[in-house]
């Protein structure tokens, strides 16, 4: 029996336990409190900074390690940093020299505000409560790059997979990557994966892969998925992920509560009713 075996729970963020409103439903927070009661570990890992994730995981009103930045960071259930990386300026120089197309929107996750080169309506729309500042800069002036993680975001996957390319030619032993979601691709230091910094977390807790179950939607989930006892995709997940992890169960979508649903039916010892 499941229940028997998991200790641990872990989940996305964007498109897994947030609905299409980037909220966290008031099911879903009572869902999270009573697997808090029933003593399990609760991990959320996702690719936001963690000042953009930290109010959001807060509603949930229990303690829990948080991995964000798609494992750059890691912070306590007391909101102490237990690890952090970053990519050194002249690796983020060298990729932002490269010729990348004008209508590419480029990120840089910096410690306490996230610079980019233009306003991008879409993204702004991520953030329900804007604890994590952008600002509008010009790469060239700028002389320190250190970033805890870099994006670009346009409409079209293919032009992302060019770019994409463009920088592993010269660039591969420096950064791992990740589609986060289709029109967003995702560089990080080559250490940071999220499995690595659940690895860490459950090594500090005493417990094992095999005994978590994890949910996500998202390229940047994969090994996070693919590494525990239970992985879990949802069914708003892109179906190049759900092909490539065939082997794997699909699950119900962000907006019908999937993440919750599943936990209240397969895990918790009481079902949580879910009020209309």
């Amino acid at each position: 029996m499941l229940q028997e075996k998991i200790k641990v729970v872990i989940s996305d963020l964007d498109g897994t336990l947030l609905n299409s409103d980037h909220k966290i439903s008031e099911y879903t927070k009572t869902v999270f409190q009573e697997l808090h009661n029933q003593n399990y570990l609760i991990i959320v890992a996702t690719g936001r900074h963690h000042l953009d994730a930290m109010p959001i995981v807060e509603c949930l009103g229990i303690p829990l390690y948080l991995v964000t930045s798609n494992g750059a960071r890691i912070h306590s259930p007391a909101k102490e940093l237990l690890f952090s990386v970053n990519m050194e300026s002249d690796a983020v120089k060298s990729v932002l020299s490269l010729e990348i197309d004008p209508e590419i929107t480029t990120v840089l996750f910096r410690e306490n505000v996230w610079q980019t080169n233009k306003h991008n309506e879409k993204l702004n729309s991520f953030q329900t409560e804007l604890n994590y500042h952008p600002e509008l800069v010009d790469f060239s002036t700028v002389e320190d790059l250190s970033a805890i993680k870099v994006f670009f975001t346009h409409e079209t996957h293919s032009k992302l997979l060019e770019l994409r390319d463009q920088i592993l030619e010269n660039h591969s032993s420096l950064f791992s990557h990740a589609f986060s979601l289709p029109l967003c691709l995702e560089f990080m230091d080559k250490s940071v994966d999220k499995s690595v910094a659940i690895a860490k977390i459950l090594e500090k807790e005493n417990l094992l892969f095999h005994e978590a179950i994890a949910f996500g939607d998202g390229f940047n989930d994969e090994n996070m998925l693919k590494s525990t006892g239970k992985g879990l995709i949802m069914g708003n997940a892109p179906e190049s992920l759900k092909d490539k992890l065939s082997h794997l169960e699909v699950i119900s979508t962000n907006d019908n509560e999937g993440v919750a649903k599943y936990l209240s039916q397969k895990l918790l010892k009481t079902h949580t009713s879910e009020v209309e």
